[in-house]
């Protein structure tokens, strides 16, 4: 199968219709919401609140004429079923926006749940939960991470069973959008003298069941503290603490002890997401670069003009060039197999470090060639940059798909038990030196 990212013409229109509708539709809407005021200082009232919900419905249709809505998911759940590839190349267009995945019906966490019922539900489960998330009806969180560790060896949130119900029992971190959440799928030990890959197990947690308490809606930086302390607002990641909370034997999503091992596919998948949505942050980034570099004068000279600048320009159209390559292969590879096979997982890891350093470098530069105006509220590099080492922690830390893919790698080798190793050249000479001597021989014996 030749690997070629080319798309259909009439694939290419849709490509063009969403950079569009992204610039002169969702960009504005983002703009505005930054804002939070009318034009006139008046802070948005009901009425204002409602204008704004229909138009982003109507947003939400057109999208849906053009057969996009919820793009990331296959035919078999109502998607279009693009494949990764131009999942990918649509992806990189709303990369740039912040509200373009929820007018699309892809925002995470939806996205991710969605998959993970649709692999591991009861088909009463994909009615009453996976369907209202994709008409976005309804929103869902993921609470996995707990306050002392992200390594699910070390989990102490539980459940146990009772009768026809389970009784969870602990404490989750970091469970976005968990506070304006309608339902949860929480990750919970039911077999804590097991193995690790075998302790835990999964269940869709309803919001407003007893004992669900959001303890804060905790932000990111650059987010006022007070803030945390608005446990009904839209956005943040709460602290959730679930106290006694009786869960229906039929809430159990796939099998029990099987948690860990059912939500790669979820994990899998968001990684690849969000590297594809890092594309479109970095492009914008290097995009204000370049209009800042030809704007901009330092002692007569343009910055442009500047081998530093150029340099740092250089820099990170290659660095973003390698890195969209390397995503754009990792969904190549997808759509081929259809499977996240050990040899997916290894690029999976490989394009999840690259996106933290990506960001990083390419923003980084990006906000030092602005000056003040780079550090300050006033241009978007600052949300940019407050969400750039979020890369190098969600969804895994770096330093673990660091070990994970030297692992993986190293199953394709052998040790050598010789002496030296197999690449000594005293040692191959001699094996060139047999084998040439046997040539020689056979030439002048003929």
């Amino acid at each position: 199968m030749p690997i070629d990212f080319d798309v259909e013409p009439e694939f290419q229109e849709q490509i063009d219709w969403v950079e569009k509708f992204a610039k002169e539709e969702i960009e504005p809407l983002d703009n505005f919401m930054r804002g939070g005021r009318t034009k006139s200082g008046d802070p948005i009232d009901k009425d204002g609140w409602r204008a704004i919900r229909a138009y982003t419905d109507g947003l939400k249709q057109q999208v849906k004429d053009r057969g996009l809505w919820g793009f990331h998911l296959g035919k078999d759940l109502g998607g279009p079923g693009l494949g990764q590839v131009k999942l990918c190349l649509l992806n990189e267009k709303l990369g740039r926006t912040r509200s373009g995945p929820g007018i699309f019906g892809c925002q995470a966490p939806d996205t991710g749940n969605m998959e993970l019922i649709a692999h591991n539900g009861t088909e009463e489960q994909k009615k009453k939960y996976m369907e209202p998330l994709l008409s976005g009806e309804k929103h869902s969180a993921y609470s996995m991470t707990e306050p002392h560790a992200g390594e699910p060896g070390e989990f102490k949130c539980n459940a146990v069973r009772d009768g026809d119900e389970w009784v969870l029992n602990g404490e989750k971190w970091f469970t976005s959008n968990g506070a304006n959440a309608d339902f949860l799928i929480v990750m919970a030990v039911t077999a804590p003298d097991k193995p690790t890959l075998e302790k835990a197990s999964m269940f869709i947690v309803d919001r407003d069941l007893p004992g669900v308490e959001i303890v804060r809606n905790v932000h990111t930086m650059g987010t006022s503290l007070r803030e945390n302390y608005n446990v009904t607002s839209g956005g943040g990641h709460a602290y959730i603490r679930y106290n006694n909370v009786r869960v229906p034997a039929e809430n159990l999503l796939g099998e029990e002890g099987q948690g860990f091992v059912g939500s790669q596919t979820r994990l899998s998948g968001g990684r690849v997401h969000h590297a594809m949505r890092a594309v479109g942050v970095c492009t914008k980034a290097l995009d204000m670069m370049c209009e800042r570099a030809l704007s901009r004068k330092a002692r007569g000279q343009l910055l442009s003009e500047l081998q530093m600048v150029q340099q740092d320009i250089a820099d990170s159209y290659i660095q973003l060039k390698q890195f969209r390559l390397h995503v754009l292969y990792t969904a190549w590879l997808i759509d081929k197999t259809g499977a996240y096979t050990r040899e997916i997982r290894k690029e999976i890891a490989s394009i999840k470090i690259s996106a933290a350093k990506v960001n990083h470098d390419i923003i980084y530069r990006a906000i030092h060639l602005h000056g003040a105006l780079g550090m300050s509220n006033e241009t978007p590099l600052a949300d940019m940059w407050m969400s750039a080492p979020q890369m190098g922690i969600m969804d895994g830390t770096t330093e673990v798909h660091k070990a994970n893919l030297a692992k993986l790698l190293l199953r394709d080798y052998d040790a050598c038990e010789d002496l030296f190793p197999t690449y000594h050249l005293p040692k191959l000479l001699e094996e060139a030196q047999d084998k040439f001597d046997r040539v020689i021989n056979d030439y002048l014996a003929a």
